[in-house]
């Protein structure tokens, strides 16, 4: 396992209404800012806040290329971001307060539980669970990119991004933020920048992720059986 302090590119907001992050999601154009009762737009290039959606947002949030998926209590629901109008819902794995972080991946969702310490991946159409994988630390917020599986952590004053060997669930690599300076939302922008949610700081704090060649083989769709079943 390799080790390094995270490098701060930028740090955006807080935003106007915006007194929580709780999860982040990007789409190419926009980052979507989780604040409790609305999903945000911010403009990644100037930091403004560009539209909000009136819709319950309490912990992750991704984007399938087409609509935004948004964890709200016990629930998952699909969102259509032009109209803000929710298409669908699913459960949430481990029902109401549990699920933290989301991502979307190859036609399926994977779900942080925070204090379970697990990351799931979910049948979006269903909400059934798929498989299972374990952290040795709570998990915030998750992302997949060029088959890297990344998650943030938050405990106490600590906080850093982990990759992780989604066959095994082995720690690959950390990195360490500052103390004091915590990630309740994980995002790629599928290059060399990792997009952190802020917490209570109502901030979103951009990450160089680290170069490196993607490891054969660890997929979504191609990675190993999973270490434990739900």
């Amino acid at each position: 396992m390799t080790t390094s302090n995270a490098e701060i590119l930028r740090e955006y907001g807080p935003f106007p209404g915006v007194a929580h992050v709780h999860g982040v999601t990007y789409d190419g154009r926009h980052v979507w800012v989780a604040a409790g009762e609305t999903l945000n737009a911010i403009d990644p290039a100037s930091g403004e806040a560009l539209r909000a959606i009136d819709v319950a947002a309490h912990a992750g949030t991704a984007f399938d290329g087409r609509h935004l998926f948004q964890i709200a209590e016990g629930r998952i629901q699909k969102i259509d971001p032009a109209t803000g109008r929710v298409l669908a819902t699913i459960p949430s794995p481990g029902g109401v307060g549990v699920a933290s972080g989301l991502a979307w991946a190859e036609g399926t969702l994977w779900v942080g539980q925070y204090g379970e310490r697990k990351i799931h991946q979910v049948d979006p159409e269903t909400g059934a669970v798929l498989r299972t994988i374990e952290s040795n630390r709570f998990v915030t917020g998750v992302t997949w990119v060029d088959g890297e599986l990344w998650h943030g952590t938050w405990e106490g004053d600590e906080s850093d991004l982990r990759r992780l060997d989604p066959r095994t669930g082995e720690v690959q690599e950390r990195l360490e933020m500052p103390p004091g300076v915590g990630v309740s939302g994980l995002e790629s922008d599928a290059g060399d920048r990792f997009f952190c949610g802020g917490g209570k700081s109502g901030t979103v704090r951009v990450v160089r992720r680290p170069k490196r060649r993607a490891e054969a083989g660890l997929t979504p769709a191609s990675a190993a059986a999973p270490c434990t079943r739900a």
